[in-house]
């Protein structure tokens, strides 16, 4: 860069349904873990330039009324687990990524965590452990209201970053996207509800999908802490602010009583359930003191009252700012399987390396 501390990145995002090219960040809601970077050169005046090709684009005026095929949304055999991975959702930068207060790499913790039980649990009932590789995504995280279905996406959860900006360690809009998606390519799907749970306000859906009286909202979050957005809480419908250090039992229960009146008020097509474990107690940014058994409680009761209601149901697993939060995740869906809110009576896993997602 001939001595300069800073140069401007431009990036152009090239649709591969039409081909056409879309310059600002705003214009799209873009899914960054499926983006790959095509061409990086910098050009005249210190600029860098990305160009990076979009699977599908869900705003591009050329992709409708056209036949429309995509692998985002696909069934999950019996024997499958219903959990959505890919190691790509794990983040490293030449080891900087060890400094920054969130751990980028605790989903393939929690897939590692699975993996071991899993293959001890099933080894004599089905060796050698086993696992094929599918190519689902976040958006194919429900299913019609027809065939309920309970889902867990391990990675996203990236709700402070609206359509048109990020925020809070979050780069693109994935509850935003997937709500989207189902909206407008899956019959039946026309109501929804976010249940957001993560120790932040999720004001980034929450200026997405503001005035929309399709999508529900439900925030249970700590008052005292970031973002505080005061124009982004006009969109919550349930909202219920916690004080620094809420415990298990009035935390419970709050989440408990208002998540059956949620439902009530607004029965939808589909749940976008995000689970952040930043509410653990010890968690500088979150100030709640919840123990790792009262989020697994947290979790089951979700997934319970869900199930009760007939609603399929999406997880996504967010913010938590400890290096147990990924066991403790793990813990949470075993918790879920062994109680049969989750997955086939008996699934098949191996710890094949894959750079592809899967469902377990």
């Amino acid at each position: 860069m001939q001595g300069k501390s800073q140069c401007s990145v431009r990036i152009r995002y090239s649709c591969c349904c039409c081909g056409a090219s879309f310059l600002r960040l705003r214009d799209l809601v873009v899914p960054g873990q499926v983006c790959r970077v095509n061409q990086s050169r910098l050009v005249q005046g210190g600029s860098l330039l990305l160009t990076l090709t979009i699977p599908i684009c869900l705003f591009c005026p050329h992709a409708y009324g056209r036949p429309h095929t995509t692998q985002l949304y696909q069934h999950v055999p019996e024997t499958r687990w219903p959990i959505v991975y890919s190691p790509r959702y794990n983040i490293t930068f030449m080891g900087l990524e060890k400094l920054h207060p969130f751990d980028a790499g605790k989903w393939g913790k929690v897939i590692s965590f699975l993996k071991v039980v899993l293959c001890c649990r099933y080894h004599h009932r089905n060796p050698p452990c086993h696992l094929s590789p599918q190519l689902p995504c976040a958006e194919e995280g429900a299913e019609a209201p027809s065939d309920p279905d309970r889902r867990n996406h391990n990675g996203g959860g990236f709700h402070h970053c609206s359509s048109d900006r990020g925020g809070g360690f979050c780069a693109y809009a994935d509850i935003t996207l997937a709500i989207k998606f189902l909206f407008e390519r899956v019959e039946g799907i026309s109501r929804a509800t976010i249940v957001d749970l993560d120790a932040h306000q999720g004001n980034g859906h929450e200026r997405d999908f503001m005035g929309d009286q399709r999508v529900y909202i439900m925030d249970v979050y700590n008052r005292h802490i970031y973002p505080g957005d005061r124009f982004a809480k006009q969109a919550i419908r349930r909202k219920v602010e916690l004080e620094w250090g809420t415990e298990d039992d009035e935390y419970l229960d709050k989440v408990e009583r208002n998540l059956k009146r949620a439902l009530q008020e607004h029965p939808p097509d589909v749940m976008v359930y995000n689970a952040g474990t930043d509410i653990l107690e010890g968690d500088r940014l979150g100030g709640l003191s919840i123990s790792p058994q009262g989020i697994v409680k947290r979790d089951e009761l979700v997934f319970r009252v869900a199930r009760r209601c007939q609603v399929p149901i999406l997880m996504v697993t967010s913010g938590g700012y400890q290096k147990r939060t990924a066991r403790i995740i793990a813990d949470s869906i075993l918790n879920l399987y062994d109680l049969g809110l989750i997955g086939p009576e008996s699934a098949s896993i191996s710890a094949q390396n894959s750079d592809t997602p899967m469902l377990l």
